[in-house]
């Protein structure tokens, strides 16, 4: 156990962390010339694809120093706020962390998170000031900000460069020196916690655990402490970049483990592992449970694969752990999942996700946060659906969720970024300037606001240069409605949104004319409304298409012209009374999108 180090890389996105990560396998010589690529550890075509880390990853190498081999297990965990959960199950993990800090950019919003995060673990930081070899690089200015955060010397901060390798023996030495080997008693019950797992085809559901005391062995009957379920441990490993088999694995030690089970709701991340025969006291705690920030339905563009789809988003849920999900129907949509995400882009690669590995297609409801209401009667509800909503002449109030936002940006956007938030209903907490340049904003704003389009309208008015992290803080009371869309006067419910009355008309008027250019014109006139209860607060309308009857008419007089245009007439009203509105796929989608 005094050879082996375990930490993870935390950083805000896009600050170098995979490519340093890529520098510290080729270095230790875990992987060779020929398997080096460019973000190696992801093994997701849509990680490469957008260039950045989706799933947390863990890895082992051996590093020889003064004659001593030491085994060092690294954890390379995503940047972006909606995979934070990801990076808080790393953390629980390791005993180590190193702080990835950009030299061009500075702290950032995640930076701060992820730090705060890793304090709160006691994790031993080793800051790095990573893309020294860019020519706008800053470190000496970025360096006091470090020393400023953390409160360290100016030595400890180790001047790096993923792409050029430059500092990365000095990491690899910080790394022994300073970050302290696992504590654990190799003699005590097997106690060891699952941090991750993932699904193979062939062989079943593989878990991937962290040992705190006790030891494994191969064949041994194990059991998961959360579900009640025993096992046999048909093979047992270490992690390279292939699985490596072992025969036993004992504390401070990071492997896997195959014991061929193939139904999802079997294992829990976060669940303790220990044997059957001599099983340890408590459970490990581990990371509290996700909680999820914004709820949309989806559903099976036929509704046939109903079962399908449910299949799949079990599989999904292995890999990523902070999905949830419950069923639910819609009259428009049919039967789906009411499913539950940490925020947009977690929502938008798990729809990508579902349609790349699983062959999936799926329509996505109008994205919303979870309310709580009371009823006269003094009973308490929790809205996670619009259709939930009651009537509001039975309610006494409905709270919706607050969230605690802080924004660092360069001190030119300030006045833009301020004028955003106060129009999505946020208050002003706090103005740091962290340096003559650098200012940090903090607002109390609605949850519900920043579902939709905020983080891209927040790029846009600050040229990129605006980073942004939020924390759920409490429930407040509001003013909310209900907006129903109706289509000929009957209600599409999936289009259904919850929304503070002052933007209620707003919002109606953009679904409207949105889905005026998307439905197809029909042989009748459709109505498009957008109502709160019994009032429309917007309408447009979508124009017949008209068959010309009159074309056989040649000569003669115009009554036989008007005959003709009155039977169409009687046709097309009883039609209108008949007929019902397809509304495409794109309409749902591009309600999402509404300011693009």
């Amino acid at each position: 156990m005094e050879n082996i180090r375990n930490f993870c890389i935390i950083a805000h996105i896009d600050h170098g962390k995979s490519t340093l990560a890529d520098r510290l396998l080729h270095i230790t010589g875990t992987i060779s010339d020929r398997e080096l690529q460019e973000q190696t550890l992801d093994d997701m075509d849509l990680e490469r694809e957008r260039g950045i880390t989706i799933k947390s990853h863990a890895i082992q190498m051996k590093y020889a120093q003064e004659g001593k081999e030491y085994i060092l297990n690294l954890i390379d965990t995503p940047g972006h706020v909606d995979f934070s959960y990801e990076v808080s199950r790393s953390i629980a993990a390791c005993e180590g962390a190193l702080l990835i800090v950009d030299a061009s950019q500075g702290i950032e919003a995640q930076t701060i998170s992820n730090l705060y995060l890793a304090i709160e673990h006691d994790l031993e930081i080793i800051p790095i000031l990573n893309k020294m070899d860019l020519p706008s690089a800053e470190p000496e200015e970025v360096t006091d900000q470090i020393v400023d955060l953390i409160g360290c010397e100016r030595e400890d901060v180790i001047p790096a460069s993923g792409k050029t390798g430059l500092g990365v023996e000095d990491i690899l030495k910080a790394v022994v020196a300073r970050i302290p080997a696992p504590k654990g008693d190799p003699n005590a019950p097997l106690q060891a916690m699952i941090f991750d797992s993932v699904f193979n085809s062939f062989r079943g559901i593989i878990a991937y655990f962290r040992i705190m005391n006790g030891r494994i062995k191969k064949g041994d009957l194990v059991k998961f402490m959360n579900t009640g379920g025993t096992y046999h441990a048909d093979e047992i490993g270490v992690l390279g970049l292939d699985l490596i088999p072992r025969k036993d694995l004992s504390a401070g030690d990071v492997g896997y483990i195959i014991s061929g089970i193939k139904n999802a709701r079997e294992v829990k991340v976060g669940d303790t592992l220990t044997l059957k025969g001599n099983p340890c006291e408590k459970a490990v705690k581990g990371f509290e449970d996700v909680k999820p920030m914004v709820f949309a339905g989806v559903y099976p563009v036929d509704t046939e694969d109903y079962e399908e789809l449910r299949f799949c988003m079990e599989k999904l849920q292995l890999n990523d752990a902070s999905l949830t999900f419950e069923p639910e129907s819609s009259a428009a949509l049919g039967f789906g999942f009411r499913c539950g995400f940490l925020g947009m882009l977690h929502m938008e690669i798990v729809q990508e996700r579902l349609e790349r590995e699983f062959d999936m297609s799926v329509i996505t409801t109008v994205p919303n946060v979870s309310y709580t209401a009371q009823h006269k009667n003094g009973e308490e509800i929790v809205i996670n659906n619009p259709s939930d909503m009651p009537d509001p002449s039975k309610l006494d109030w409905v709270k919706e969720p607050y969230i605690s936002a802080q924004i660092i940006t360069k001190a030119d956007y300030v006045g833009a970024v301020m004028t955003l938030c106060i129009e999505k209903r946020g208050i002003l907490k706090n103005q740091v300037y962290l340096t003559s340049d650098r200012v940090e904003l903090t607002f109390d704003m609605p949850l519900g606001e920043i579902v939709f389009d905020f983080y891209d309208k927040l790029k846009s008015v600050s040229r990129g240069y605006a980073s942004f992290d939020y924390f759920a803080a409490d429930y407040r009371e509001s003013h909310l409605v209900k907006l129903d869309i109706l289509l000929n006067g009957d209600q599409v419910d999936a289009l259904s949104a919850l929304i503070h009355r002052d933007h209620a008309f707003e919002l109606g008027k953009k679904i409207c004319l949105k889905l005026k250019e998307l439905i197809p014109r029909q042989q009748f006139m459709i109505a498009l409304q957008a109502a709160i209860g019994a009032k429309i607060i917007a309408r447009e309308t979508i124009k017949p298409l008209r068959k010309d009857v009159t074309a056989k008419c040649y000569g003669g007089d115009i009554t036989r012209k008007r005959k003709l245009l009155e039977k169409q007439k009687k046709g097309k009203k009883k039609m209108r009374q008949v007929g019902s509105v397809e509304v495409p796929q794109e309409a749902f989608l591009a309600v999402l999108k509404l300011d693009s």
